[in-house]
């Protein structure tokens, strides 16, 4: 079930690439801050009760929570942004690339977690057939075309940001809900934290939103649909797999993305897209295949 919840948040981030094309004037910075700005908020607005509960143990887990809420508020920031510098290939396949080898690092070092030959098996593939997905559409769309080589590297390195504090929100998430949090309280705390760090950059960069309803729609499209419901999704997914697994299972995000860009706006994959799909979906049905081993704990191997 947490494996089927994972998929269905990385479903609905697969759309926003798309969603973003209706919005070309509004920049990086404004579409991160008000996706993941708004829909954090409303996270911690919808959870409240849940909060309120757990008052006490997200106090005594204040260092978790901020650590989380600061990796939340700098992840889009940097996911966008590195789109934008390095173009949409580059950037998507150094942000959700890297994100499973962070969070099996993360896990290691904090948990004390070994990987699997099935873990590694499973990644390896998606993560190959991740690059070879963008790379092909890069390749189609010209997509470093007349790219500074700075632009480029600085995004490279954004991307990397990126999937550092994806795989840590998503770490410390689940952290908060091995200590008997509830997945919408540890959500909400977490997401409301990065969701309020965001709001003074999205009144400094928010402007072009409001400039026009189709702007308008984009952004609230971004912040309720694959943002807020994505989350609550990825919430739950979070408290039955390990991060090191979500992080993985999100590697169909740029499928998604590829199929959704031919399907509305037209733009027709390669064969060798096609072939890096397939190793994605292949690499990640290894991943999600019953396991004759459980998840350990500290010092044991995980699949």
């Amino acid at each position: 079930m947490g494996t089927l919840l994972v998929l269905a948040a990385a479903v609905l981030w697969g759309t926003t690439g798309t969603a973003a094309t209706f919005a070309p004037g509004v920049g990086p910075l404004a579409i991160g801050a008000a996706a993941m700005g708004i829909g954090g908020l409303l996270q911690a607005l919808t959870a409240a009760p849940l909060l309120g509960a757990a008052r006490r143990q997200l106090a005594s887990s204040r260092w978790t929570v901020g650590l989380g809420g600061a990796a939340v508020a700098a992840y889009p920031l940097a996911f966008y942004s590195s789109m934008h510098l390095a173009g949409v290939a580059v950037g998507t396949v150094v942000s959700i690339g890297s994100a499973p080898l962070a969070s099996a690092a993360i896990e290691r070092v904090a948990d004390g977690r070994r990987l699997s030959s099935r873990w590694m098996a499973g990644a390896g593939v998606a993560l190959a057939g991740t690059v070879l997905l963008c790379v092909a559409e890069a390749a189609a769309a010209g997509d470093d075309g007349g790219r500074q080589p700075g632009a480029v590297a600085a995004g490279v390195l954004l991307g990397l940001v990126a999937g550092v504090t994806y795989a840590l929100y998503s770490w410390t998430a689940h952290r908060l809900m091995q200590r008997g949090i509830p997945a919408r309280a540890a959500m909400g705390a977490t997401f409301g934290v990065g969701g309020a760090a965001l709001m003074p950059v999205l009144v400094l960069t928010g402007a072009p939103l409001l400039e026009s309803s189709t702007n308008a729609a984009v952004g609230l499209y971004m912040a309720l649909v694959p943002m807020f419901a994505g989350y609550l999704f990825f919430g739950w997914g979070l408290a039955r797999v390990l991060p090191s697994t979500a992080t993985t299972l999100s590697l169909v995000e740029p499928v998604v993305a590829a199929v959704l860009a031919g399907l509305i706006l037209g733009e027709r994959l390669p064969v060798a897209g096609w072939i890096g799909a397939g190793l994605v979906l292949a690499g990640l049905l290894v991943l999600t295949l019953p396991s004759p081993h459980r998840p350990g704990r500290r010092g044991q191997r995980h699949g």
